[in-house]
């Protein structure tokens, strides 16, 4: 079974056993989270019902990702910047797919 579902403004399938990387999420390495806004869910090319569809996930790590460098520079105006940013990601494990009970 499967589940489109929306974290982080950002949308990802998932299956049991999957590992997703998603926007930081509050929680530690471990910790239990549910996923309630499942937009899709379906079994093959079957579709079914998402009311009360919920997807229950581990936190596996908290990391962050690749360095991003942002240089601004206007010709001829003696005027560089350069900075650096990453992004802080949470990396979590699918553990099913199910009804919120």
């Amino acid at each position: 079974m499967f589940a489109v579902v929306r974290t982080g403004g950002k949308q990802y399938r998932v299956a049991a056993g999957d590992k997703i990387v998603v926007e930081k999420l509050g929680g530690e390495a471990g910790d239990s989270v549910t996923l309630s806004d499942v937009l899709l869910a379906g079994e093959g090319a079957d579709l079914k019902s998402v009311a009360g569809l919920t997807v229950a996930a581990e936190i596996v790590a908290q990391a962050k990702g690749e360095k991003v460098i942002v240089f601004k520079k206007r010709r001829r105006h003696n005027y560089r910047r350069k900075n650096g940013h990453r992004q802080n990601h949470t990396i979590l494990k699918i553990v099913s797919i199910g009804d919120a009970a």
